[in-house]
C-alpha cells in the first residue's frame, strides 16, 4: 500500500533576527511562496500546507493560492507549529514532513530524497539530513555529529567536532527538511523544553534528550537559511540563476 506524506510549512512571522521575513520579496515573490512552490515540486508529497500564525501572512498565502492553516502564536518553535497543523488536519499521513519557511532555494529532489531515506529506515523517529561543508564560524548554521551508522549524536551551534588531536576540514550542517514519524511528531510537541535545547537553541535536541532516535543521511548539493539580511542579499543574488524558479514562477 503506498505510504502517505504530508509536506508542513512552518512560518513565524515575527523573527527577531530578520523582522517579516516571510514576506519579504525575492524577486516577484514573496519568501514564503517561494518555498511552498518548491515544495509542491515534490514528487512524493501527497498534500503540502504552510502553518502560519499571523493575518497579514494568511491574507499573502490565499492570494497566491498557497493552502495554509492558522496556527497559535504560543509555540517556541517549527515543529510545535507542524505538530498543532498536523492535527488539524484530521487526516492519517505516514510520514510528517516538515520545510522550513525561511529557506527560499530549497531543492524539491532533496526533499524526495529525505522522504526515500525515512521510508527505508522506518525504525527511525526523525530524519534530519546534512551537507558537508567547509569549518564555519557562523552561530546561525547548526552542525551534526553522527556515527558510522548515520545515527545523529548531537546538534550543536559550534563547530564540532573541534579539532583538537586531528585537523577537522569539514563540518556536517543541518539541512532544513525534517522527516518525522507522526507519532514521535506529537511526542516532542507534548513534551516540555529540554536542558540542551534552551541551551543552544536548538529544536531537536529536545528529540534526543528524550531518547528519541534520528538519522541523518549525507545529501550533495546547497541550501541556505535566510537567518540575517545578509542572507536575503545572498538568495536575491542566487534567485537569478536557480534551476527550478523558471518552472514554477
Amino acid at each position: 500500500m503506498p505510504k502517505k506524506v504530508l509536506g508542513l510549512i512552518p512560518i513565524r512571522y515575527n523573527s527577531k533576527r530578520l523582522h517579516g521575513k516571510a514576506l519579504l520579496y525575492i524577486d516577484r515573490l514573496p519568501m514564503v511562496v517561494h518555498v511552498y512552490r518548491r515544495t509542491k515540486m515534490s514528487n512524493l508529497l501527497d498534500d503540502v500546507i504552510v502553518c502560519c500564525e499571523n493575518k497579514k501572512v494568511y491574507e499573502v498565502l490565499k492570494k497566491y493560492n498557497c493552502k495554509s492553516i492558522f496556527t497559535s502564536k504560543k509555540h517556541k518553535n517549527g515543529t510545535e507549529r507542524i505538530a498543532e497543523a498536523y492535527k488539524k488536519t484530521k487526516k492519517k499521513y505516514d510520514l510528517v514532513i516538515d520545510i522550513q519557511g525561511d529557506e527560499p532555494l530549497v531543492d524539491p529532489k532533496q526533499i524526495d530524497n529525505v522522504i526515500k531515506f525515512h521510508l527505508k529506515n522506518f525504525s527511525s523517529d526523525i530524519v534530519v539530513p546534512s551537507l558537508k561543508i567547509p569549518l564555519s564560524e557562523d552561530h546561525n548554521i547548526v552542525k551534526i555529529v553522527k556515527d558510522r551508522n548515520l545515527n545523529v549524536l548531537y546538534f550543536s551551534r559550534l563547530k564540532i567536532p573541534y579539532g583538537f588531536k586531528n585537523k577537522n576540514k569539514y563540518l556536517n550542517k543541518h539541512l532544513s527538511i525534517i522527516s518525522f514519524r507522526p507519532k514521535a511528531l506529537l511526542q516532542f510537541a507534548s513534551a516540555k523544553q529540554t536542558y540542551l535545547e534552551k541551551i543552544e537553541g536548538i529544536e531537536l535536541l529536545r528529540a534526543l534528550e528524550i531518547g528519541m532516535k534520528i538519522k541523518s543521511p549525507n545529501l550533495l548539493g546547497d541550501s541556505f537559511a535566510v537567518e540575517v539580511k545578509r542572507d536575503y542579499i545572498r538568495a536575491k543574488n542566487y534567485i537569478k540563476s536557480d534551476k527550478f524558479y523558471k518552472f514554477y514562477k
